[in-house]
């Protein structure tokens, strides 16, 4: 087994085990770059409970996520085994309501009044 094959493994376990999962770097209590800590923000001022996955404490995971969406950047999310997208496409559907419809239609409890929150402060 590669260290490709394994990390492509664990990211396809840990997104199957978890309903929302963040690929980022840094933890969601630590981030450790602008782009992760905006969209673990969210999250967490949202009340989204979600499985942070820090990319720097591997390489082989930090490369692995990038093949496995297809998408060159990080921090990445998924929700229900659904790569959602990174910082700016979670951004946008943060404000235009669309994170709270997919959140919605996964059963994925999050505060709509925090949500509402964010586009009043953004809007």
């Amino acid at each position: 087994m590669t260290q490709t094959t394994d990390a492509q493994t664990a990211i396809k376990d840990t997104i199957e085990a978890n309903p929302v999962v963040l690929f980022m770097k840094g933890t969601k209590s630590m981030p450790q770059c602008g782009f992760s800590s905006r969209v673990a923000g969210v999250l967490n001022y949202m009340g989204v409970e979600f499985q942070d996955v820090n990319v720097l404490a591997d390489e082989a995971l930090r490369q692995g996520i990038k093949d496995f969406s297809d998408w060159p950047t990080i921090p990445q999310l998924y929700v229900k085994g659904e790569f959602v997208g990174g910082c700016d496409i979670i951004t946008e559907m943060t404000l235009s309501g669309e994170l709270d419809t997919l959140f919605e239609q996964q059963g994925v409890s999050f505060d709509k009044d925090a949500a509402d929150k964010i586009r009043e402060a953004n809007g």
